[in-house]
């Protein structure tokens, strides 16, 4: 068994935070009678490629990410389909989305190293996205284009935090909710049409707090799917707020729910895909579930 603790130096926009982090993470790390390694990541994605270079022959690998979402995909993505690593996240990031699933009142939880080290390994679900993996929340649309754009205002000192996301939603808001795409489902269905946004769910909590599908979980191998309709620039004021809050039920004329495994949504001009908060831009993408695809540590003594 070997522990590897994955820090983001840019998670949580703090420097401070960072070095808080890594104190954290080399007092507890001495503790531990097994061999451990704390790595720093350089660039994007650098720790999928720390995680997927460990060798199979060197036993049980516990990666922790010591982040936010987004250093959490990256460790997801480094760790998918290989059943000798499994993964946790040590929640100092942002948003801390994901782990939010298993209920906010268990967030301390992930903050306790001692207790994800003494935890229990479990598979879980994960989204393929074209080959890169996400497990929490894969959207299209005007969610999507916030979530490019939200940094741009969370750094503002006047702004700020999770205010950023409201700022980049009216941002976009006024550049235009709609956008046209050609939609197939897995049952072979194929309509092109506009949409506000589009949504593959693994876990319920993205983009600093909405929880659009409360009944989504992420161990049964299915992906909750919502699609909302064209709505004006009026329209999406007045449903956002009940949308962020699992009410799509209530608005059955403009969002519909699919469940399934597979939706791919294509358009001949690029567009911008959300994956756990990561973003890529592509003209064809596909939401497919890869049912256990990742094994995840839960902290002592939580249950799921």
């Amino acid at each position: 068994m070997k522990h590897l603790f994955i820090i983001n130096p840019v998670a949580g926009g703090n420097v401070n935070r960072v070095e808080e982090t890594l104190r954290e993470v080399e007092a507890f790390a001495e503790t531990l009678q097994d061999p451990f390694e704390i790595y720093i990541t350089k660039a994007p994605l650098d720790a999928t490629q720390k995680i997927a270079q460990y060798p199979l022959e060197d036993g049980m690998l516990y990666v922790y990410a010591c982040g936010g979402d987004g250093t959490l995909n990256e460790c997801v993505n480094g760790a998918a389909n290989r059943a000798s690593i499994a993964i946790t996240q040590y929640a100092t990031g942002t948003g801390n989305d994901f782990i939010k699933t298993f209920g906010t009142e268990t967030l301390e939880k992930f903050r306790d190293l001692n207790a994800l080290a003494k935890g229990t390994v479990r598979p879980l679900d994960l989204i393929d996205c074209n080959g890169r993996y996400g497990i929490n929340i894969c959207s299209v649309g005007i969610d999507a284009r916030v979530g490019r754009d939200v940094h741009k205002y969370s750094n503002i000192p006047v702004i700020g935090g999770a205010t950023g996301y409201v700022v980049a939603l009216l941002v976009n808001v006024i550049k235009g909710v709609t956008q046209k795409v050609r939609i197939t489902t897995e049952g072979g269905g194929c309509v092109e049409r506009e949409i506000t946004l589009a949504c593959a769910c693994n876990g319920c909590f993205y983009g600093g707090g909405f929880n659009p599908v409360p009944d989504a979980v992420p161990d049964d191998g299915i992906l909750e799917y919502l699609i909302v309709k064209p709505v004006s620039r009026l329209k999406v004021a007045q449903i956002v707020g009940r949308y962020s809050k699992g009410k799509y039920r209530e608005f059955p004329d403009i969002i519909e729910h699919h469940r399934g495994t597979c939706l791919q949504i294509a358009s001949e001009e690029e567009f911008v895909v959300n994956i756990d908060g990561e973003i890529i831009h592509t003209k064809d993408i596909s939401f497919k579930a890869v049912p256990k695809g990742i094994n995840f540590i839960f902290p002592e003594g939580m249950q799921m």
